[in-house]
């Protein structure tokens, strides 16, 4: 059994001791049993080699290989071990869960080397960390009487999410998938695109596949229903939470919007249909300009005295905004977050990445209803071009004269 982290940056020489380079990465067809097909060198010159397996002749303190090879590329149903699985996020089919992939474990048999599981565990993150060596990581954890056990998962027990792209044909794993919380798949999908959160819902049931959508941010929800066909979108919306699905068809154009509600069954579009002509009283009046918004490189040190000079005239300040360069919302964070950190922090190592945002057409009952689900006192206003135009709080709705 081999590591990953074994081989990395091992040097590459041919038969006739003609060193190539170091060995980058490993190549893999993507199947029921994974096998490496080509590894990937880095020259001194910094040119990489694609170099098929079949020129490999041994792996020991280096990688030999032969004198009379060729460079090829990558093919259908091919991919990086390094680039597409390690340090991704993965599926435990066997647990469940959705866990982080430290190491890859190989599996060599005659002439034939194979991806035979991965390791999840910490044991495997230690041999990542080179100038710590792994005899020195087991020393330490024994002098602490710290009891830690490889975690390993084979190949037939994970659904690599990272995979769900292109030509790849994934196993479908569907009865244990159904098993993972939805929350759990929605905190992944939320950090990969709708091309690749497409493909993988529709490895799910549809009332699965609602649930997932039903805990992801705002913003990705809508970014997903502008992708998805008027039929599509009207069977989702069937699964999801009517103010969520208002807010959702708010933000698409009017003839998109009345295709998926004629879509609808008579008792979910009776729903909508009253939700949306709330939506005909704006909260524009209500908003306040009173928030402040930081860049997600400024330290804590620099926001402090930021709080200090723009908000003097403020009557509270109890979230600060973190916008990019082109001024979209990215992050939020609390007054009481910001003050836990070290002064030398910078803000993207501690803000919150998915922001409950509400938009100036959303009915005053969506926006309350959001601040309690979420327990926030107050939500940014955003436009189409995610830029905050405003902030609302309990008190801006009044909540007596609802």
């Amino acid at each position: 059994m081999l590591y990953f982290s074994e081989l990395a940056r091992k040097k590459v020489y041919t038969e006739d001791k003609i060193i190539i380079g170091r060995l980058e990465d490993l190549i893999f067809l993507v199947s029921e049993n994974p096998l490496v097909t080509k590894i990937v060198v880095r020259s001194h010159s910094g040119q990489k080699l694609i170099i098929s397996i079949d020129y490999l002749q041994k792996i020991n303190n280096c990688l030999t290989i032969e004198k009379e090879f060729l460079s090829t590329y990558l093919e259908e149903n091919e991919l990086f071990l390094v680039k597409n699985l390690l340090d991704k996020q993965i599926i435990d089919l066997k647990g469940n869960k959705i866990v982080r992939v430290n190491d890859v474990i190989l599996n060599q048999d005659k002439e034939k080397l194979t991806i035979a599981g991965v390791d999840i565990g910490i044991l495997g993150l230690a041999r990542r960390i080179r100038f710590l060596g792994v005899d020195n990581f087991y020393k330490l954890i024994r002098f602490f009487n710290i009891k830690i056990t490889s975690n390993f998962l084979s190949w037939a027990d994970i659904q690599p999410l990272e995979l769900v792209r292109g030509q790849v044909k994934l196993r479908k794993k569907e009865e244990k998938l159904q098993k993972v919380r939805p929350e759990d798949l929605a905190d992944y999908l939320e950090k990969t695109n709708v091309i690749n959160a497409r493909k993988f819902l529709k490895i799910l049931d549809t009332e699965k596949a609602a649930e997932v959508i039903n805990n992801l941010n705002i913003d990705y929800q809508t970014a997903l229903f502008k992708s998805f066909r008027s039929e599509k979108a009207a069977k989702f919306l069937t699964f999801i939470d009517p103010n969520e699905a208002v807010d959702v068809l708010l933000t698409l154009s009017k003839n998109k919007k009345e295709e998926i509600i004629n879509l609808l069954d008579a008792e979910t579009k009776t729903k909508i249909l009253h939700l949306l002509e709330l939506s005909k009283n704006p909260i524009g009046d209500l908003i306040t300009s009173e928030f402040l918004v930081v860049r997600p490189e400024d330290s804590v040190r620099q926001i402090i005295d930021e709080v200090r000079s723009k908000t003097a005239d403020f009557s509270s300040l109890d979230y600060i905004f973190v916008v990019n360069k082109t001024r979209e919302l990215i992050g939020v964070f609390s007054l009481h977050n910001l003050l836990m950190q070290d002064l030398d922090t910078p803000v993207y190592k501690f803000m919150t990445q998915n922001v409950i945002i509400v938009h100036l057409t959303t009915p005053k009952e969506i926006v309350i209803k959001k601040m309690l689900k979420y327990e926030l006192y107050a939500l940014p206003v955003i436009d189409d071009q995610k830029h905050i135009e405003g902030l609302i709080t309990l008190d801006d709705l009044d909540l007596y004269k609802i």
